[in-house]
């Protein structure tokens, strides 16, 4: 493609202090550059939009206008005044109009207009993160006086005061939380909320798209208790969601709420240009497929941007990774007398405050690049980028451009870039980086009456209130409900009764508190703090299973652009002591995970293969860790690790090839392992959309029979795929009711692939040449030799 207005700047001679000034400079420094232009795979130009308006709604209350007034709006884009006239009419609304298109106010709109109109009004707005729902509370409150209004706003959370607490009970108009809070802290609780509930009007569910899989299957039966409690007293409220944007917001959110829901989709927000980039590192070792690390070209084309005065958010695969070029940024920045301190890193594991500071700075300027995780894919605001730089392939289409969104807000040139890795799925996404601009974004799945989480919330739901008669559970028929309560009853868990008017009613009977042992992320474990020594405060804050893989002792581990050596870990106590230092290189954990078979619940035998379901056992241990050069990331050493493993009791699915089908296949071993892995990758990709599953709720594995051996010394190969969930939610006995109609879809998937070799809407990406058969090609072998075939 021929750039348009950068000619100018190709070949044009600066002086020495002078330097590039923003984003069309710098492309036009890159297209010029013979070392980063010819791995520009992709460079391309979404051209800007202009913004629809309409009027302010009539009838909107005077306070209201008064707050957007006060915020300098006169008009509202179409798709706000869209949203805000289907909430007027009693509607449910889903909005899912792309980041930075003003969503939030099609929510905030509704609900301060039942707050100017309403003294009793009560609205729930729920966020999948703290950090989330403490954004949208400071400028919940600014609107909120803005309009006088005298209701409260507070987020309700594990870290909300005891008298904070107490007055959001009695008189906040607005209460901010996330689904696990709702689930353990409010439920159960409601009688002590009594006023709130009989008043509440709007829920509000922000980033619906996060929603998905199992976690979206327990927020589904949290609403539904939500709408019994409220019933309960007296309310009946509308939901207001707001969605990245996804392949079906709008069955998403209908499945999530239980009925038809509005989709709002049409934005009016305008647009600016926004230059869409591929970067392609270029190869190393031709015979190997290794590139240049992504990592360094990233840090490098972020450094371009930043010399050139770009806001820029640089997003990294892990916090490892990001503190890694959080460092090569500031390097790069110090060697031209740039104060290193205008970029910073933002990633789980941050205290809060230190978070929140940042985020306040990034939004007055203060700060000119961010390295972040996905922490910063959500909605939380952290004012106008101009450029957006993803080191790494994010996972999906509908990831990356929720990445992407996070710059170009209004107008002026925006960038967009992706710098693609070795691996396979980031090759092949770059030798068709062209279909990233007309790609449709991935699904969002759900399955609310999936068995196992239903009774969990049932059980919940009882000891909240008893049911009574031929109660349902929202769209969950009487019957189903009745049949539940039954089987509880036999346990003991609830007490059936008749009432004086002659109907059944069922009474929670059991000593436990129900909500404490249902967990909807399925994170049970307490976080480690990490100590400085040398100053003996608090730095950070590290999840349980993180902790193993970059807490473990003689560790470095990265804070903010320094390095911190583990001295020790106080594994017992949730404790672990570092010491700054100043090391060349950081490290890197090496991890093994392994499944063993625990008991057998079903099974079924073939003459080719065997397939079987039950309890396994899944051990993820770290064995070691490398240590990596800075800069050349070159490996200079190694070092035992002693932790305990990482087990989970769960649930899975099974499918064992035998040596001897395995010997009807003329190929090497290693080549029919690689095979058999591309064959385990299409399954799950069947079995997630099946089910109606994010992937990650599943688990896969390759092992042996019963977990013994690993990798191409296999005896008896098998393919495993369980529940990531400790304790199982049933996926795994589903799959093996439907085994069957699994390998053939999974036949069908592979036939139906219009690749040549495998990609990752299949097998995944593979190499083929002269002496080796294709991933692709040994899959289908092997699913013929076990005598698989098409569904249709």
């Amino acid at each position: 493609m021929q750039p348009r207005s950068q000619g100018s700047f190709i070949g044009e001679r600066r002086s020495p202090w002078q330097r590039l000034q923003g984003v069309e400079a710098v492309l036009a420094q890159w297209r010029s550059d013979r070392h980063v232009r010819p791995n520009l795979v992709l460079d391309e130009v979404l051209p800007a939009a202009a913004a629809s308006f309409a009027a302010f709604p009539e009838g909107l209350a005077r306070p209201v206008v008064q707050a957007l007034g006060a915020r300098g709006l006169e008009q509202l884009y179409t798709h706000q005044a869209r949203s805000y006239a289907l909430s007027a009419e009693g509607r449910d609304v889903v909005v899912a109009t792309p980041t930075a298109s003003g969503k939030s106010l099609c929510y905030l709109l509704p609900v301060l207009q039942a707050l100017a109109t309403d003294r009793e009004a009560r609205a729930l707005f729920l966020f999948p993160t703290k950090a989330l729902s403490r954004d949208q509370e400071a400028a919940l409150h600014v609107l909120l006086k803005q309009a006088g209004l005298e209701h409260g706003a507070i987020t309700f959370d594990g870290d909300t005061p005891a008298d904070a607490r107490r007055s959001a009970k009695e008189r906040s108009g607005v209460i901010l939380t996330n689904p696990d809070m709702l689930h353990t802290g409010i439920l159960p609780h409601h009688a002590s909320w009594a006023r709130f509930f009989a008043g509440l009007k709007y829920v509000v569910v922000d980033e619906l798209h996060a929603y998905r899989g199992v976690f979206g299957s327990h927020l589904a039966n949290v609403l539904r208790r939500l709408e019994r409690v409220a019933k309960f007293h007296g309310a009946s409220p509308k939901f207001l969601c707001a969605s990245a944007t996804i392949g079906n917001p709008q069955e998403h959110a209908s499945k999530m709420v239980g009925r038809d829901v509005q989709l709002v989709a049409e934005s009016g927000a305008p647009r600016g240009e926004r230059r869409v980039l591929v970067y392609n590192p270029p190869v190393l070792n031709a015979e190997l497929g290794i590139r240049q690390s992504y990592v360094k070209a990233s840090a490098r084309l972020t450094a371009d941007l930043v010399k050139a005065g770009v806001p820029t958010l640089l997003f990294g695969q892990s916090r490892n990774g990001v503190e890694v070029m959080l460092k090569y940024l500031r390097d790069a920045l110090q060697a031209v007398r740039i104060d290193p301190d205008v970029v910073h890193a933002y990633r789980g594991g941050y205290l809060p405050q230190t978070r929140r500071d940042i985020e306040t700075r990034l939004r007055e300027g203060d700060i000119r690049c961010v390295v972040a995780t996905s922490a910063l894919e959500l909605g939380i605001d952290v004012g106008s980028l101009d450029a957006v730089v993803c080191a790494g392939w994010p996972g999906s289409v509908a990831a990356l451009w929720q990445r992407f969104g996070r710059a170009g807000r209004r107008q002026g040139t925006s960038l967009s870039l992706l710098v693609t890795s070795s691996a396979p799925v980031d090759q092949y996404v770059a030798a068709t980086a062209r279909s990233l601009l007309s790609a449709p974004a991935e699904q969002a799945r759900i399955d609310p009456d999936n068995v196992e989480v239903l009774v969990q919330h049932l059980k919940c739901a009882a000891f909240e209130l008893p049911f009574e008669g031929d109660e349902g559970f929202r769209e969950v028929p009487a019957t189903q409900v009745r049949d539940a309560l039954g089987y509880l009853t036999e346990h003991r868990v609830v007490h059936a009764v008749t009432t004086p008017a002659g109907k059944a009613a069922w009474h929670w009977s059991a000593d436990a508190y129900p909500a404490n042992d249902v967990s909807l992320r399925s994170i049970g474990w307490d976080n480690f703090v990490i100590i400085d020594v040398s100053t003996d405060k608090t730095i950070a804050e590290m999840d349980w299973r993180s902790t193993h893989t970059m807490l473990h002792e003689q560790a470095i581990y990265q804070h903010e652009g320094r390095q911190f050596q583990v001295e020790r870990l106080d594994f017992e106590n949730h404790k672990a002591f570092v010491r700054p230092v100043e090391p060349d290189y950081y490290t890197d954990a090496m991890t093994f995970t392994k499944v063993t078979v625990m008991s057998r619940a079903h099974e079924a035998k073939a003459p080719t293969h065997e397939l079987g379901a039950g309890d396994v056992s899944v051990v993820e241990r770290v064995v070691g860790y490398k240590k990596i050069k800075f800069h050349t990331h070159e490996n200079v050493g190694y070092g035992d690790v002693r932790l305990p493993e990482m087990q989970m009791h769960t649930t899975a699915v099974w499918l064992t090839v035998p040596e001897a089908t395995l010997t009807t296949l003329v190929a090497p071993r290693p080549d029919v392992m690689d095979a058999l892995r591309g064959l385990l990758s299409a399954m799950h990709t069947v079995a997630a959309v099946g089910l109606m599953v994010d992937p990650r709720d599943l688990g896969q594995c390759v092992g042996g029979r019963d977990g013994d051996g690993h990798g191409s010394t296999l005896f008896d190969p098998t393919l495993y795929l369980y529940d990531h969930v400790p304790g199982g939610v049933g996926l795994s006995s589903r799959l093996f009711d439907e085994r069957e109609a699994l390998l053939r879809r999974t036949r069908d998937l592979l036939d139906g692939c219009p690749c040549d070799e495998g990609c990752p809407a299949c097998v995944g990406p593979g190499a083929v040449d002269a002496v080796h058969r294709g991933r692709k090609t040994l899959a289908l072998a092997v699913l013929s030799a076990l005598g698989v075939t098409p569904l249709c």
